[in-house]
């Protein structure tokens, strides 16, 4: 392998890390949106889809993972998190120039319910509060300011390299060996009730939400090994943020495009 090839595999292999980092996994994503359809109300579920095209709710969901590369959305960069200092509130919180995830879920919103938009600008703020309404119930999502998000925590996952991050982005659903649609069968098991009380949540709740989950998340073994009783002690809430994630999209888009 020459210097050229060496020097050209070296940067792929950085920037395929670099965008694996900073989401919560395709098959995460695909989950929320599936679940999310499931609870749609007719007419919204035909507006959503007219509005998406040939892209389906689940892939509309990782959409804004995609266009990373595309410097027309640069500006989106830091809508995929939000950092709350241990102590603090978001209010208290310094937060980035551009908008984080709790400011832009808020925004797009209030824009998709004013409604008036152009079409292309409609079938990107839809496929973006779609998203970041994943992102956020992904707990390391909302950050603590101090080691992005659990990325620059190393750790060993199953025997593997890895970081704190990624483990709950994939690590943990893809160890589970189920698809998408087997995890969405297994998780669509709310209560009427569950499903009220949740999309009764604001988006700053979701946000504290994730907080609530530190002291589990960063429960971890001095040799940093974790795998099977990691994900045994922290699967419930990895599943039960995949389920109100669904649910509270499913909430947001009957709010916008209901009676």
């Amino acid at each position: 392998m020459n210097m050229m090839t060496s020097i050209l595999l070296a940067f792929i292999l950085f920037f395929t890390a670099e965008s694996e980092e900073l989401k919560w996994g395709q098959v995460g994503h695909y989950v929320t949106g599936e679940l999310a359809e499931i609870h749609l109300q007719d007419e919204v579920r035909e507006r959503v889809n007219e509005i998406l095209g040939d892209r389906s709710m689940a892939r509309a969901t990782v959409w804004m993972d995609d266009i990373r590369s595309d410097s027309r959305y640069d500006h989106t960069r830091t809508w995929h998190w939000a950092t709350i200092p241990d102590g603090m509130s978001y209010e208290e919180a310094e937060q980035e120039e551009g908008g984080d995830i709790v400011e832009a879920l808020e925004r797009l919103i209030a824009k998709l319910k004013e409604g008036g938009l152009s079409s292309d600008d409609e079938r990107d703020y839809l496929k973006m509060v779609m998203h970041m309404v994943g992102d956020i119930h992904q707990p390391l999502h909302v950050g603590t300011g101090e080691d992005r998000g659990g990325n620059d925590v190393r750790v060993h996952w199953m025997g593997n390299e890895s970081n704190l991050h990624r483990v709950w982005d994939s690590d943990i659903i893809n160890s589970m060996q189920m698809s998408y649609t087997e995890l969405v069968r297994e998780l669509n098991t709310m209560s009427a009730e569950e499903i009220e009380e949740w999309q009764q949540a604001s988006v700053r709740d979701w946000a504290y939400e994730s907080v609530s989950y530190r002291d589990r998340i960063y429960d971890l073994p001095e040799d940093m090994r974790i795998g099977f009783e990691y994900r045994y002690e922290n699967v419930d809430i990895v599943f039960k943020r995949l389920q109100q994630a669904g649910i509270r999209m499913a909430g947001v888009l009957n709010d916008i495009y209901g009676n």
